[in-house]
Parts: C-alpha cells; sequence; structure tokens
C-alpha cells in the first residue's frame, strides 16, 4: 500500500477516534437528548417530542421554574421545579403561594381554562408545606394529569437532578426554546 494512503487513513481514523470522543464527552457531561413520555407537561412539552437537556451546572444550582429531568427508579421524569430548598409552598383555589407570596403560573392558563370549563380546580389545595433542605418540589404543567411531588414523586434531591431543559429539537416544525 501507497504511503500516502498509508498517512491518509491514518489521519481519517485519528479525526473519527478524536470526534467519537468529544461525541462521548459531550453526551455524557454537558448535553444529551430526553424524549418526553406522557401528557403531564402539557401544553409546555407534548408526548413524543425530543429535548437537548443541559446536564452541566456548575454551580449545581437550579431555579424555580426550570424544567428539569429527573431521575427515576424505573424511568426518568420530566417537571418543573416550583419549591426550592427552605420554601414554604401553598395551594389555595389555584393560587400558589411561595412563602406566603402569591407566585404567578402564566404558563397554566390555558390548562386553568380547561380545568374551569370541567368544573375543576386545575391544581388541589394542599399545604402549607416546607421542602427540606438540598430537595426540591416539582409539578407537570398539566396538574389535572400529574405524577409529580404531589402525589407519587416525593421531594426531589439535588442529585437526582439530571440538567434541566434547553429546547425542543423534534419534531422539527416544532423547534422552539424551553420556558
Amino acid at each position: 500500500m501507497n504511503s500516502n494512503i498509508k498517512q491518509e487513513l491514518k489521519s481519517w481514523a485519528k479525526s473519527i477516534f478524536i470526534a467519537l470522543g468529544v461525541v462521548v464527552v459531550l453526551r455524557t457531561f454537558l448535553f444529551s437528548p430526553y424524549t418526553v413520555e406522557g401528557s403531564s407537561m402539557d401544553p409546555t412539552l407534548h408526548n413524543k417530542e425530543k429535548v437537548f437537556v443541559n446536564k452541566f451546572n456548575v454551580s449545581n444550582h437550579f431555579e424555580r421554574g426550570e424544567i428539569v429531568i429527573i431521575k427515576g427508579d424505573s424511568k426518568n421524569y420530566v417537571k418543573r421545579i416550583i419549591g426550592l430548598p427552605g420554601d414554604t409552598i401553598e395551594m389555595k383555589k389555584d393560587q400558589l403561594l411561595i412563602n406566603g407570596v402569591l407566585f404567578e403560573e402564566t404558563y397554566l392558563t390555558q390548562k386553568r381554562e380547561e380545568a374551569e370549563r370541567m368544573g375543576l380546580l386545575l391544581t388541589g389545595d394542599f399545604g402549607p408545606i416546607t421542602v427540606p433542605d438540598d430537595e426540591f418540589f416539582v409539578m407537570g404543567d398539566n396538574r389535572l394529569y400529574s405524577m409529580d411531588s404531589r402525589n407519587g414523586l416525593g421531594y426531589i434531591q439535588k442529585d437526582r437532578i439530571i440538567g434541566t431543559t434547553e429546547f425542543v429539537y423534534f419534531p422539527f416544525k416544532s423547534i422552539r426554546d424551553v420556558d
């Protein structure tokens, strides 16, 4: 075999090896795809949509309202952070109070209207409850059909949060940032 061809093959093999290494590092530590399963985050995220998850959070600091992927025992969950460590949370007549202050959840407008048409509250009353240190209280946006901190998931330890959702990338007609 010609030495030029051997060098070219070596160069290609090296490039492919480096590219695969970069992909493995990015996927393992920085970004990962996730497929939404179910309707608990509807209308913000829809069943079978694919989102990119940012796994790179140096400060390990999460904010209220962020949509996160949570590691479960047999599957992962996508939910919105509602309560931060130490917060006191209460729900009264579909109004969220955090530390005694009304918190507007504008992302619930559509689902709240649907619940009202059915003669229901979107979110049943609960609390006040206090979120333990190093844990979070999470809920889905489709509160009538969401398993979350209220009814099955309980408080979420910080180390169970895989990352935050960044944007929907599939289906292509639905590409958008996730708020």
